[in-house]
């Protein structure tokens, strides 16, 4: 059965002493409130990681991602972190392709088909990301063309390594514009997402392969996303950021 799971993006948001406040809050709202096995993923600032992980250690199904990291293991990479450092410093999982590393850094599918191959051989998972844009929704085939993110990125990895990777859909035009995708538009890209990856890997195992919803989930649309029968959790931004709203999210799923 998949895991049902629920990760906070925080971005580039939080001073060192916010952070460890947030974390404080979420920490003693999970303790008092959450039940069940949502597996909770916080993905601070890089530099925040360590502090974080040390304050969620005695909180079951709660860990921490990177929100990014380099294709090269180690050398002259001025500013970049390797997956090899993260998972020295007990990472597990990481961000990849965020539409924000994609648009602003012109991240391709092959340089992160590379970051994918570093991620995984060093046991971290990646958290894979895929979208259109407001324009492909309007004017291509945007399901093919989200579907090829995956082909390009991900589908040279064999049956043991893609169940590894999680796969989160971010519609880029419901991201930060306060739009949202109807639980329909996203079911339909995620069971596309789904067969797709069946297409390749077989049913059994896409059955396996959970996939978020990252479109600016809220308390408020969380419910009705989260029972899509496709859709096993969510990739939060701004309302990670708040311990009361993105407590409610994961208690929505």
């Amino acid at each position: 059965m998949r895991k049902k799971i629920v990760a906070g993006n925080w971005k580039m948001n939080k001073l060192a002493d916010e952070a460890v406040a947030l974390t404080s809050e979420l920490v003693n709202m999970a303790n008092d409130e959450l039940q069940g096995n949502v597996q909770v993923i916080l993905c601070p600032p890089a530099i925040y990681l360590t502090t974080i992980n040390k304050y969620i250690e005695n909180t079951p199904n709660f860990a921490v991602a990177a929100q990014n990291c380099s294709d090269k293991d180690s050398g002259a990479y001025t500013g970049e972190i390797s997956a090899s450092m993260l998972k020295s410093i007990g990472v597990n999982y990481v961000l990849i392709g965020h539409s924000e590393r994609r648009q602003y850094f012109g991240e391709s599918n092959a340089l992160l088909a590379a970051k994918v191959d570093s991620a995984l051989a060093k046991g971290v998972s990646p958290i894979f990301c895929c979208g259109e844009s407001l324009e492909q929704r309007q004017n291509e085939d945007f399901i093919g063309f989200v579907k090829n993110q995956l082909t390009e990125s991900l589908f040279h990895l064999d049956e043991t390594q893609i169940l590894s990777v999680i796969v989160a859909y971010e519609p880029i035009w419901a991201i930060g514009t306060g739009l949202t995708a109807s639980a329909e538009q996203a079911q339909e890209m995620h069971k596309a997402l789904r067969e797709h990856l069946a297409s390749k890997y077989g049913a059994a195992v896409a059955e396996e392969i959970s996939i978020l919803y990252g479109g600016s989930v809220s308390a408020a649309s969380a419910p009705e996303l989260f029972a899509s029968p496709d859709i096993d959790g969510g990739l939060v931004g701004g309302a990670s950021l708040k311990s009361r709203e993105f407590t409610n999210i994961i208690k929505a799923r």
